[in-house]
């Protein structure tokens, strides 16, 4: 990357100098990755073949099980991404950006690589559609939190209580699906649910001052302990009536269910994934290409030139943190209407840190953002599989794997980024 600096001329006058900097991070964690995948492949050795299963029961197209030699294929590849290790650190010594193919491109050969050694001389097979289409299942209501938060602090506020909005979503869908036999009331009760969580966020952060991370941590706290009350209080001794919501069916989508594969994993879906697919499209067109978006980007960067063409700044975040708060509350309610099918305490297990994980991961852009939740659900569907596979890895270490991936992903491929200027400032006007 190029940047100009000021330099002064034997004249005295004063220049633009061009500096040019090496973007190594790139280079560095594609390395540490080849090197960690060939001490697997030389320290824990596996032959025989495996065996990766294309078809689907459900799907029009039949395709074959396709079966290929452990060793060869693990070192064949592992060469490959060596090579396009070595590509980064080109591109990082002459001053290029790589482009963001290279890193996509080794990821899929690094686990098609690591599924390799996984499935080697395994009974099981790995099946390649279960394996995509329980990622995408897992990764919804990340995808929903990730979009509030990129909406939140995008105009100014940290949402920290993505949470607590998941948690309270959950439970009034679970409690209005069950009263009203109607999935969609509980569908709008769950975006109320993280509408009223956001509000307590943005009052106390917005209009008292609070500091946004301390209010979205003891929100989250509120909630966890509100809910599991409820839940003991009247779940629970009311279950049949009030826990046992009528959750959304799969809705195939003709002609695109049929395609090998993808088909089964995106267009065989409930109404709430297809709704995740509209969310993300419409979040991401009108944060670039909407006066809402410009207003939206104007109040979290620079509030008081924003302030000064006449935005009312706390009125936009006020509204903007409400608006994360129901796409987050969407989020709460795929827990209960879709994947568990009623509320238990504590279900969304600590997902909505992830979820604002994927946030700093994405570097604060709906279409990142969402492809770093995508990540997240397929590390937590791997971990099920390599159990079923039974690899010689550690179960505690595959409890562990989808924690792993976010630490590494945010430390060591987000690294020193910088998120909205104003990010957790309260704007306080004159």
């Amino acid at each position: 990357m190029t940047t100009l600096a000021p330099a002064t001329a034997s004249d005295g006058t004063i220049q633009l100098a061009t500096v040019k900097v090496r973007h190594w991070k790139l280079a560095i964690s594609l390395g540490i990755a080849s090197l960690l995948l060939f001490l697997l492949f030389l320290l824990v050795p596996r032959g025989g073949v495996s065996n990766f299963r294309l078809g689907d029961a459900s799907a029009a197209i039949g395709l074959p099980t396709v079966s290929v030699p452990a060793g060869p294929t693990m070192w064949g590849v592992l060469v490959v991404l060596v090579l396009l290790t070595l590509w980064a650190v080109w591109d990082a010594w002459s001053y290029r950006r790589t482009g963001i193919w290279l890193p996509i491109v080794y990821g899929v050969l690094a686990m098609f690589a690591f599924l390799t050694w996984a499935a080697a001389s395994a009974a099981a097979s790995v099946p390649v559609t279960g394996l995509l289409f329980g990622a995408v299942s897992l990764s919804v209501p990340l995808v929903f939190g990730a979009l509030g938060g990129v909406i939140g602090e995008r105009v100014g506020v940290v949402n920290v209580a993505i949470e607590g909005q998941f948690l309270l979503g959950a439970f009034s869908a679970a409690l209005l699906a069950s009263l009203t036999g109607n999935p969609f009331v509980g569908l709008v009760g769950a975006m109320i649910g993280g509408v009223l969580v956001a509000f307590v966020l943005a009052a106390f952060s917005i209009k008292y001052l609070v500091d946004q991370v301390i209010v979205g941590v003891v929100l989250n706290v509120l909630v966890t302990g509100l809910t599991g009350f409820l839940y003991g209080a009247l779940l629970v001794p009311n279950e049949a009536v009030l826990n046992r919501p009528v959750r959304f069916t799969r809705w195939e989508i003709p002609l695109l269910g049929d395609i090998p594969i993808i088909g089964p994993v995106l267009f065989n879906q409930t109404f709430i994934v297809y709704l995740m697919y509209i969310t993300v499209g419409i979040v991401a067109w009108g944060l670039y290409r909407t006066r809402w978006g410009l207003r939206l980007r104007a109040v979290g960067e620079h509030p008081q030139a924003a302030d000064t063409v006449g935005i009312k700044v706390n009125t936009s975040r006020f509204w903007n943190v409400s608006l994360a708060g129901a796409i987050a509350g969407i989020g709460g309610a795929y827990f209960t209407l879709v994947s568990v099918g009623q509320f238990t305490k504590e279900m969304t297990a600590g997902l909505g840190f992830i979820a604002l994980a994927a946030v700093i991961f994405g570097r604060w852009d709906p279409i990142r953002a969402t492809l770093a939740a995508l990540l997240f659900g397929f590390a937590t569907n791997l971990q099920n599989l390599l159990t079923v596979l039974k690899t010689p890895i550690p179960s505690e270490f595959m409890l562990m794997l989808p924690y792993l991936v976010t630490i590494i992903a945010v430390a060591g491929f987000a690294g020193q980024i910088r998120g909205p200027a104003a990010a957790g400032k309260p704007y306080i006007k004159g």
